[in-house]
């Protein structure tokens, strides 16, 4: 590589390039860790990017119509955190650079969403930018169609490296894009040829190029240290109506003695390995200085998109009231007004007609009075709309030649599915929820651990709950998943017994702002169990008395989900022998969690023995049957200890032992009975 040339032949552009490589040695050098090679090698690249095509404006950083930049390759972060700091983001100062990979900095090792402007998700999990960027697009093209060009017209540009590449989820989201035509999605591909192990034919000898082709992208292959190269590349991708992927041959740790190398991925500290590196790129400065002329220059990079905000704002303004007021609503991520009455007139109508339904059932039938009163809910399925009940009339499905439908076909790709509804919450102005059955939620589990880090508030509709959905066997029955769940941080996981609480579920997790929700919901019919009317929500307090106990209170049924009308049926055994009997609901552990003691001590008082009745394993129930204090009651959990098997639901219940019989006798056992 000679770098003499590409200085002589490009001295401006050199110079702004090598103060991304130069913050990146210092950086990973005073962390003593990190990732250098990757923003050394794409440095050029992000530079073209950055000064001529790049829509953004560092003063406004969630001005809705910017165009985003996601670094899919994300242990390159300090490419990230160098444009940021260059281009003139408040919050990204010189000190965080210093104070890269260290504890309370916003510079953290891979970009984390939320810790700083410009961050527009979390990425480090190889595959998952990529897959995200299609969410982006995705939402920027349903809410062009909408609101018109004047007010959404801006792309997604990804930089995305062989490791994104291989992870399968990338697949997903490359024949995704492609056969939805996302024309303002962008993907730099980092072609270095280098992983952690060597060289990147040792595991793998894709054509890329052709990947992406045959997926229905336009692509070109480039130099990727070659500044006019890339500018024409990128505006040859604007112009093409489908998405586009650039192929960019770069020298991973370029300039450093350990280009080309699989050493070049990691940290580089070596102290005069740095100092000729520095030299070689013409750098004379101290560490983390970058000389004045060189940051204005890029400064006034950021600078140019004030013009362009001003000229957005002025656009807005010459919408109607009402349509500012939705639009800053859905960028606020507020549920509307309505949402509330919709929900209540549900919960009504269901409490006097008391059908007995699938929940999944249910599910459908709130997001029939939902999405017309929610217009920015975008809805899909992985390949199950008919199982899952994702689908309502008034959605439309999004297509090429229908850009205003919210609903997707996402084919069998669960993992790209929950990908893409993280990229649309965090693009903003939308409200995604798509289903599978809860079984593969291990497919999606990737996605939807990134959903609970960064907080964004995505809509999981899981069907097939338990070994109720019968005949399709174990394969397909959950029995670990609720469990697991529910470990996860910063997730609301539901399971609702019927209707009634299948609305309010929703409806509390329609009010979330920054906490992803499961809905886990039944194949089989369930009988209702909410028949008396109220207007509150009793499923956000996550608990609460469904059937008191009538005489001394002497056992506590505590159920979820299906188990529940089993907990109610076991109550009446008991009541008829005299046993004082009381049936809690519990169709959210972790908003439970958050009520205060005293609301929990009276839902689940000393003094009674208690039973958990879910068919699912045990894990994550002992908090509630032994006590917070692990030594409060008695307790015994009815549920799964094993995989299921293939059989109808009633036979499976049965051979499990998870019946109203078993309950009762259960409870017997323990009063001494």
């Amino acid at each position: 590589m000679d770098i003499a040339a590409l200085r002589s032949a490009h001295p401006e552009h050199w110079m702004k390039a090598a103060a991304i490589r130069t913050l990146t040695l210092d950086a990973v050098a005073a962390a003593n860790s990190g990732h250098s090679g990757m923003p050394m090698g794409m440095a050029d690249v992000a530079t073209v990017l950055f000064e001529k095509h790049l829509r953004f404006d560092p003063k406004a950083p969630n001005w809705p119509d910017r165009d985003r930049f996601v670094l899919s390759a994300g242990h390159g972060s300090m490419l990230l955190y160098s444009l940021l700091y260059l281009t003139g983001y408040e919050d990204m100062t010189l000190e965080e650079i210093k104070n890269f990979r260290q504890w309370g900095a916003r510079t953290a090792g891979h970009p984390e969403y939320g810790h700083a402007s410009g961050i527009e998700t979390t990425t480090g999990p190889l595959g998952q930018g990529i897959a995200n960027s299609v969410g982006f697009a995705i939402a920027e093209e349903i809410q062009r169609a909408r609101y018109g060009t004047k007010i959404v017209n801006h792309r997604t540009y990804v930089i995305a490296g062989d490791g994104c590449l291989m992870e399968g989820v990338s697949q997903e989201a490359i024949g995704l894009a492609g056969m939805q035509q996302l024309g303002n999605l962008i993907v730099f591909f980092d072609n270095n040829n280098i992983t952690i192990d060597g060289t990147v034919d040792m595991s793998d000898r894709t054509d890329q190029v052709a990947r992406f082709e045959a997926s229905g992208w336009h692509v070109q292959s480039i130099d990727g240290h070659d500044p006019v190269a890339i500018d024409a590349a990128i505006t040859a991708a604007q112009n093409d109506p489908r998405p586009s992927m650039i192929a960019c041959k770069t020298h991973i740790a370029l300039g450093h003695a350990a280009q080309d190398t699989s050493k070049g991925h990691g940290a580089l500290t070596d102290a005069g390995q740095l100092a000729a590196a520095k030299e070689v790129y013409g750098w004379t400065t101290a560490p983390f200085e970058v000389p004045a002329d060189i940051k204005s220059q890029w400064e006034a990079m950021g600078a140019r998109g004030a013009t362009a905000r001003a000229e957005w704002e002025a656009e807005f303004g010459k919408l109607s009231a009402n349509r500012q007021a939705e639009f800053n609503r859905a960028y606020a991520g507020e549920a509307p007004k309505r949402l509330a009455s919709v929900i209540r007139a549900l919960k009504k109508q269901n409490s006097e007609a008391q059908p007995k339904v699938a929940t999944r059932k249910s599910s459908e039938m709130v997001l029939e009075v939902v999405n017309p009163v929610m217009q920015e809910t975008i809805g899909g399925s992985a390949d199950l709309t008919g199982s899952n009940n994702t689908k309502t009339g008034d959605l439309g499905i999004f297509t090429p030649d229908n850009r205003k439908g919210r609903y997707i076909h996402y084919g069998i790709r669960e993992h790209g599915m929950a990908a893409a509804m993280n990229g649309m919450a965090l693009h903003g102005g939308a409200r995604p929820y798509g289903g599978t059955f809860m079984c593969f939620t291990d497919y999606a589990r990737g996605s939807m651990r990134l959903s609970a880090l960064m907080g964004v508030p995505v809509v999981y509709v899981m069907t097939h709950d338990s070994i109720g959905l019968g005949e399709d066997g174990p394969t397909h029955q959950p029995v670990e998943h609720l469990a697991l769940l529910r470990a996860t941080p910063n997730t609301l996981v539901f399971r609702p017994a019927d209707t009634v609480e299948t609305a309010e579920a929703w409806e509390v997790a329609l009010q979330q702002t920054s906490t992803p929700s499961v809905l886990a919901l039944s194949r089989q019919n369930l009988p209702t169990v909410r028949s008396e009317h109220k207007n509150n929500n009793l499923v956000s307090k996550g608990a609460y008395v469904l059937a008191e106990a009538e005489g001394k209170r002497q056992v506590i049924l505590i159920a979820t989900g299906s188990e529940v009308s089993i907990a109610l049926a076991a109550r009446e055994k008991l009541q008829a022998e005299g046993i004082g009997t009381r049936v809690v609901s519990m169709p959210c552990m972790e908003l439970f969690a958050q009520q205060d003691e005293k609301y929990r001590k009276r839902i689940l008082p000393g003094g009674a023995v208690r039973i958990g009745i879910e068919a699912a394993v045990q894990q994550g129930w002992d908090r509630w049957l032994l006590g917070e204090r692990g030594r409060e009651a008695k307790a015994a959990f009815i549920g799964m200890d094993s995989f299921g098997a293939s059989a109808p639901d009633t036979v499976l219940y049965e051979k499990f032992s998870i019946t109203a019989d078993a309950a009762a006798t259960k409870a017997k056992e323990l009063l001494g009975l």
